[in-house]
């Protein structure tokens, strides 16, 4: 039911993520050191929902998308909507919820295995819940499926004093599934302020010695892997450049054939609300090992992709910026035919 080695093979079954209830979580020690980590203050960031502009056109976009991966012959699930105005808390503190658009953040597929991440946010603490009645139907007909444990999320777990290290602390193990990529039995891992060490410490002792987990060191320290690195088919890679080098190249890709990324252009985003930067264009998903979805807007791109034979269908997500997430993030592929 449940198969999805790496980012390339033949997609079946993929989850898109859905834009109902987005939200601008309340501010916190969490969400300064995440999201805005570079801010000496965040007084001016917005709480509560999005713009209705930005929701209907991202629903449009995403529905697209949707239309587009069913003419390939992939079933789509989606998320279930969930209250993100309501107040949550673990006990340590309250918050309330994030958004259900980038599955990828939360929840990875690794060879026949659903993990649910721990998440760095505590306004994402529950997020994975938006999953649970399809999971439980994935468990019922064998599928293995497991929450990493979850994080006490208390201040304690991250810090401000000194902005030239990590602001996710090694109180306990913290990680968003969106800092992984798989390349079959090699997991690369990114160590970034939302995933620390102790998370790739307990990833790999989950996944046991069948599977190494590569720990990507002094490479880009905000957030998600994704936007940095893409993993285009066995042996051929897009690489970020302002973020990769040979100095810090994950050893299990310096024999691969590399595409360095051109400049991305610039979607621009929506007030005051960026999430994400211009190489978000890089966040492109796979339908197979020569066939990618990426951004309608990156020419440059498309051209270096075609030249190593793969093909391009451009898509649009407007307001990927501004809500910090592509074509990668907005889906969680569960099935992927060798």
């Amino acid at each position: 039911m449940v198969k999805s080695c790496n980012e390339w093979d033949t997609l079946k079954e993929v989850f898109v993520g859905n834009i109902e209830n987005p939200n601008n979580p309340i501010k916190g020690n969490d969400l300064h050191c995440i999201n805005y980590a570079d801010k000496d203050n965040i007084d001016y960031v917005k709480e509560g929902y999005y713009p209705e502009q930005v929701i209907e056109e991202t629903k449009e976009d995403l529905e697209e998308l949707v239309s587009t991966l069913k003419s390939f012959g992939v079933t789509v699930k989606r998320p279930t909507t969930q209250d993100n105005f309501k107040t949550l808390s673990n006990g340590e503190w309250i918050s309330d919820g994030y958004y259900n658009y980038c599955p990828r953040d939360s929840v990875v597929v690794i060879g026949d295995t659903i993990i649910e991440s721990p998440m760095a946010l505590r306004s994402r603490y529950f997020e994975t819940f938006s999953f649970r009645d399809e999971f439980i139907d994935y468990m019922k007909k064998g599928t293995r499926w497991v929450s990493a444990p979850k994080p006490r999320l208390t201040d304690d777990c991250y810090q401000r004093e000194n902005l030239d290290e990590l602001t996710l602390t090694e109180i306990e193990p913290v990680f968003d599934a969106a800092n992984i990529l798989r390349c079959n039995n090699d997991i690369l891992y990114l160590l970034s302020n939302t995933g620390n060490e102790l998370g790739a410490r307990w990833l790999q002792n989950f996944l046991g010695s069948e599977y190494k987990v590569h720990v990507l060191r002094n490479m880009y320290s905000y957030v998600h892997l994704d936007s940095t690195i893409a993993l285009l088919r066995e042996g051929l890679c897009l690489l970020n450049p302002d973020r990769v080098n040979e100095d810090n190249m994950p050893e299990v890709l310096k024999s691969w054939d590399k595409i360095w990324c051109p400049d991305m252009v610039d979607i621009g985003y929506y007030g005051n609300y960026n999430h994400a930067s211009t190489w978000i264009g890089i966040n492109l998903l796979s339908l197979n090992s020569n066939l990618v979805i990426c951004d309608e807007n990156q020419k440059e791109l498309h051209k270096e992709l075609y030249k190593h034979n793969i093909e391009v269908i451009p898509m649009k997500l407007r307001h990927s910026r501004t809500l910090g997430g592509s074509f990668h993030c907005v889906t969680l592929d569960t099935w992927r035919e060798e």
